[in-house]
């Protein structure tokens, strides 16, 4: 049957695709919106199959807060040029996987029926491979959540503290985490991975014994370094990033902790 022009303009809004692969999905749909609607998404995945070894090296990072700011998720979304990645649909689409990944529990956010079904409406009407990367949801009861993201979309971080802490700090605190070199290893000394901590007492101490100290000495210098790195390294020893003077300890008022921080960053 006929398409109207109406609905080939409905289904068209709908799809973001052009008016004749509208018009002809309606006619072998007899009219069903619906059906036409699934015959559109079907050929568009179907096409976009033959694209899954192009490269996906753009993309956005976005976050999302509960309204008490109690929860805090963060996720990644790949494409294949800024472009796309840059366009009123793909920022909404990010933000939209940011919300749906804060309903999920605290940890990795698993990839749901919905959000794959997002990441496939983009890449419809993209034509490019768009993928889910990944993401991250921290607080619960008793926590507080802030997060940011750079004006670029291409780096951002959630990060959660225990106890009573205002936008401004929490927003600080992202910050730092997004802007700061080195990016922090942990949040503390214990939290910095132990594989990395041997690495840099390995390097450490093959320096010192290059210097030809001798080993009291060589010991004493190991300590040296690894105190040097954890200031350098663990988030609360860092200067921060908006007033050199303060370590990152020194901002936060009595009675609230760090207990966790997440950052993304594009090919990070």
């Amino acid at each position: 049957m006929a398409a109207s022009a109406k609905d080939v303009m409905t289904l068209r809004k709908k799809s973001g695709l052009g008016m004749m692969e509208c018009k002809k999905a309606l006619e072998e749909c007899d009219g069903d919106m619906t059906a036409a609607e699934d015959m559109l998404r079907q050929r568009g995945l179907s096409k976009m199959d033959g694209r899954a070894d192009r490269e996906s090296a753009e993309g956005r990072v976005a976050v999302a807060i509960s309204d008490n700011r109690a929860k805090g998720a963060i996720i990644e979304v790949n494409t294949e040029s800024d472009f796309t990645a840059s366009n009123d649909q793909f920022v909404a689409m990010a933000d939209g996987l940011a919300k749906l990944a804060l309903e999920q529990d605290a940890g990795d956010v698993e990839k749901t029926d919905a959000i794959q079904a997002s990441i496939d409406d983009v890449r419809i009407t993209t034509k490019e491979n768009v993928q889910w990367a990944g993401g991250s949801v921290r607080g619960g009861d008793g926590r507080n959540v802030g997060g940011y993201v750079h004006h670029n979309g291409k780096v951002g971080a959630i990060v959660e503290v225990e106890g009573d802490a205002d936008e401004q700090l929490l927003r600080d605190l992202c910050m730092h985490v997004v802007s700061i070199v080195p990016t922090p290893r942990g949040v503390s000394d214990d939290d910095v991975p132990a594989e990395i901590v041997e690495k840099e007492r390995e390097v450490a101490k093959a320096q010192a014994i290059e210097s030809g100290k001798p080993e009291n000495i060589a010991e004493k210098m190991v300590e040296g370094k690894m105190r040097k790195f954890y200031e350098e390294n663990t988030l609360l020893k860092q200067k921060f990033v908006k007033d050199d003077k303060k370590l990152i300890k020194d901002i936060l008022p009595g009675g609230v902790t760090i207990k966790s921080f997440v950052r993304l960053q594009l090919g990070g």
